[in-house]
Parts: structure tokens; sequence; C-alpha cells
């Protein structure tokens, strides 16, 4: 658990986020109401989807030809695959990105929710939706993903944790986005939810690591070049 809590809270994404929280909790507890409790829950919720959306589409989409595009893709995603016990790929390089999202997130909501409600209760609702409900979610999600990929002791939380992600990096990576505890139900729903009997027709041992592609694919090749990575990765069957 301490290890786990350490990587986590060295987090550059995490670290800037954290005034954003620490400004929403203020609202929350300023402006205290039921319909912030609401804006709290409906954050969290949202932020479960956000996280299985971009797993799903953004981080698992085709990779790109361009080079420069496929370098951003492997930093942000496929070298995690490739070498997924290396806290250094556990989260992407461009730590104001979260931020930007999350005040992006802010005004769009407060964009829609002005003119029904008023500036003052659309901009309580949304920033806490969103700093407090969905900045905690998200801290939970890379709570919960560290947790799953460090060698540490681990009780029975953390052994469902892992074993349910394991089964995306190592048997089948085109199912069970989700990684926060509890959030199977948005795989379920989705339709990606782990069947052994599929992943036996779609594993492919050489390739499992790298997310489909041949490991010796010039752009994996030219990508670990690019940050440094003088080795191949091998699946656990190789």
């Amino acid at each position: 658990m301490r290890e786990t809590l350490s990587i986590v809270m060295r987090m550059g994404h995490l670290r800037r986020l954290f005034p954003l929280w620490l400004v929403g909790l203020a609202v929350l507890v300023l402006w205290f109401s039921t319909w912030l409790l609401l804006a709290l829950v409906y954050g969290v919720v949202m932020q479960f989807f956000v996280e299985y959306v971009m797993h799903r589409f953004l981080y698992h989409r085709d990779p790109p030809a361009e080079q420069s595009a496929f370098n951003a893709l492997y930093r942000t995603h496929i070298g995690h695959h490739e070498f997924p016990n290396d806290p250094e790929f556990f989260t992407g390089d461009d730590h104001w990105f979260a931020v930007r999202f999350g005040l992006i997130s802010v005004l769009l909501h407060l964009a829609v929710l002005w003119p029904f409600t008023g500036l003052a209760f659309a901009a309580q609702f949304a920033v806490v939706a969103l700093f407090v409900g969905s900045v905690s979610a998200y801290a939970f999600y890379e709570f919960c993903h560290t947790l799953a990929h460090v060698k540490v002791p681990k009780g029975w939380f953390g052994q469902r944790v892992t074993q349910s992600h394991m089964k995306h990096h190592f048997n089948d990576h085109e199912t069970t986005f989700h990684v926060s505890f509890g959030m199977g139900w948005i795989d379920r729903l989705m339709g990606t939810t782990y069947d052994r009997e599929d992943a036996k027709t779609r594993y492919d041992g050489e390739r499992i690591l790298s997310m489909g592609m041949d490991p010796e694919d010039l752009r994996l090749v030219t990508a670990r070049k690019a940050f440094g990575i003088t080795q191949t990765p091998r699946s656990k069957s190789a």
C-alpha cells in the first residue's frame, strides 16, 4: 500500500490537479446543498465512463502511420503494454493534459447549464462535479491501476483489481477496458467483457504485449529508440 501510494503521489498530473480539487472542495463546503451532492455523484460516474472511453477508443485506436503521432501514442499507452511493470509508463508525459481536460469540461458544463440555472449555480455544479467528483474518481483509477502493476503484498481488494486488469494486458487487450474497482459493469454494458474462449481465439503470444502489432514493426522500433529503450519486450509465454 505504501509503495503504491508513493508512486501515485509523485504523478505529475495528479499534483497539478490537486489545487483544482481544493477549489472544488471549498465550493462544496461553502455553498453546500443536495444539488451539489448530486453534482459530486454525477462527476464520479462521468469520470468512470471517461476512463473507459479514453482507454478503448483513444489509447487502443489503430496505431498511427505517421511516426511522431505514433511516438505520442507509444509514450501514452503502447509503451505501458510493452513494459507493464515500469512506473515510467504508467502515465503519459503530458502532465498538463488532465488540467486542460478538466478546465474545458467545466466550461462546457457551464455553457450548457447557465441558460437554465443561472451563472452562479452552473459554476458551482460544474466545479464540484468536475474538480471534486471527477478528479477524485481519476485519483482512484490511478491508485487501482498502479496497485495492479506493482509487485507488493495484496489483500482481497488488490488481488481483485490485479486479476481483472492483468486479463487486459496478458490475455486479451480487446476487452476489460475498465480499471477502477467495481466498474466491470461498464464493460458489460459496452460489450467488452472478458470471455475466456474468445480470448483464446484472439491470443497471439508474440504480439500480446505490443497490442497486436509485430514487436519488430519499424514504428515500434523507432519509438523505443526515441525513448531510450534498448530491449524488445517478451511475453510470458515466449
